[in-house]
């Protein structure tokens, strides 16, 4: 049963109707409880009401007025047991009176019987238990008689309430159907429910997030058509240049020109590809326990063979064991991204010196390279998306650093620059540690 409103209406409907039978069961034992004092008091106020009557002869009355028979049996003694009236010869009475209230059982019926003495006289009121429990019965079934009635009218006023109460949700509901894909637009949160405003809340900050990310995945589809423009232009020139090669000297030329165009154009694909899959909702990344030190070393080897082509000592000046939970390819592509950026930069003959650091809380990757820097004002925009600082010469597609910021981000670090003692930019990772105890087990 997974529908509120059935839920409710189940769990109100029983309660009323628990709640009535335990009130019917109540106002039933009162009813007869106090039919029973009415019935005991009327036959003792007809018994005191017989005390001054004279009764000259003895008078022995048929317990019927034409075809009804009397509630009540009236016996009448003088002092020596001589009966003065009896109401009924053939009730079965026995002739003995307790004073008093007493039940005694006759001829195989029960009665309630009542007797008191005046004078010389004893009067006995005596009521068979049988019309007692009927009549009792019936008024106390007529006090059941309003809740027969409020019962459903209660079942039927809860169904109301509780339509009307969950309306708020079925018009929620009723917005968000009629809403197509394109609809992103805040939900109304105006004169809702404390219970249901929060959902909405909810909604509308998701709306919002995915507003967000498909504008962002928009730009990014512009950005990258944009990006991949130019090198597919150039490409198709250097095709035509080539077929138009006069001779093998040029044709030689332009392959090689036409064969850096594509490495070019995979570069860019292979970081949009990367990037893609770094974003949310991309591919998801594995989550292990991963030794930084080591996976900083293979980066540093992958950047090796072009840092000895430009000329830059690139090395690992210090590595402490650092045990970071997260997926190792995307580090290893962070950490590449980095140290290619260091080594691009750097002039021939500089320096580019990576370290791994272990804190106390934080494992922090840093690289320092002896390049011109970056501005101040520039070191957050370098992480968008395919921006490039005016005046750089070397060839890139300005998403390397978006990579490093969106894998630093999915693994809860933190991405700056500073300046290098002595000049250059100093790159810093800042990633949370394990404790102290997952490090030494690892």
């Amino acid at each position: 049963m997974k529908s509120i409103r059935v839920q409710l209406l189940v769990w109100l409907t029983a309660t009323i109707l628990i709640s009535a039978a335990i009130e019917a069961a109540v106002s039933y034992g009162i009813a007869l409880r106090e039919a029973d004092e009415l019935f005991d008091y009327q036959i003792r106020q007809l018994a005191l009401s017989l005390r001054d009557q004279a009764f000259s002869t003895p008078t022995i009355v048929q317990g019927v007025v034409g075809d009804e028979p009397y509630d009540f049996v009236v016996q009448i003694w003088s002092a020596d047991g001589t009966y003065v009236y009896r109401s009924d010869p053939h009730a079965g009475l026995p002739d003995a009176a307790q004073l008093g209230f007493a039940e005694i059982q006759s001829n195989g019926a029960e009665w309630r019987v009542y007797s008191v003495q005046f004078g010389n006289r004893i009067v006995q009121v005596a009521q068979p238990m049988e019309v007692r429990r009927s009549r009792a019965a019936g008024l106390a079934l007529r006090t059941l008689a309003p809740l027969a009635v409020v019962g459903p009218l209660l079942v039927v006023v809860a169904w109301f309430a509780v339509t009307r109460a969950l309306r708020p949700l079925d018009d929620v509901a009723r917005e968000v159907r009629a809403r197509d894909a394109s609809a992103l637009t805040a939900l109304p949160e105006r004169e809702l429910p404390d219970e249901v405003a929060p959902l909405v809340r909810a909604l509308n900050e998701l709306l919002r997030r995915l507003a967000a990310a498909i504008d962002a995945q928009r730009a990014f589809v512009a950005d990258a058509a944009h990006e991949l423009r130019s090198p597919l232009t150039a490409l198709k020139l250097q095709l035509q240049l080539l077929g138009r090669s006069p001779d093998e000297p040029a044709r030689r030329a332009a392959t090689g020109q036409l064969a850096a165009g594509v490495e070019r154009a995979t570069r860019v694909v292979e970081q949009l590809l990367t990037l893609a899959r770094s974003e949310p909702g991309g591919t998801p990344e594995s989550s292990a326990d991963v030794h930084l030190d080591e996976v900083v070393r293979l980066a540093v080897g992958d950047v090796a063979q072009l840092a000895a082509a430009r000329g830059v000592d690139l090395g690992l000046t210090s590595a402490d064991t650092a045990v970071i939970r997260g997926d190792p390819d995307a580090l290893r592509v962070l950490a590449r991204n980095l140290i290619d950026n260091a080594v691009r930069y750097t002039p021939r003959h500089g320096r580019v010196d990576v370290s791994v650091v272990l804190g106390v809380e934080r494992v922090a990757l840093e690289i320092a390279d002896t390049g011109p820097g970056i501005p101040v004002d520039d070191r957050e925009r370098v992480f968008d998306r395919f921006y490039r600082r005016p005046g750089t010469d070397e060839s890139g597609s300005g998403l390397g650093l978006a990579i490093v910021k969106t894998i630093a981000e999915r693994h809860g670090a933190g991405v700056r620059f500073g300046d290098r003692a002595g000049g250059g930019l100093l790159a810093i990772v800042e990633f949370p540690a394990r404790p102290a105890s997952a490090q030494a087990r690892t």
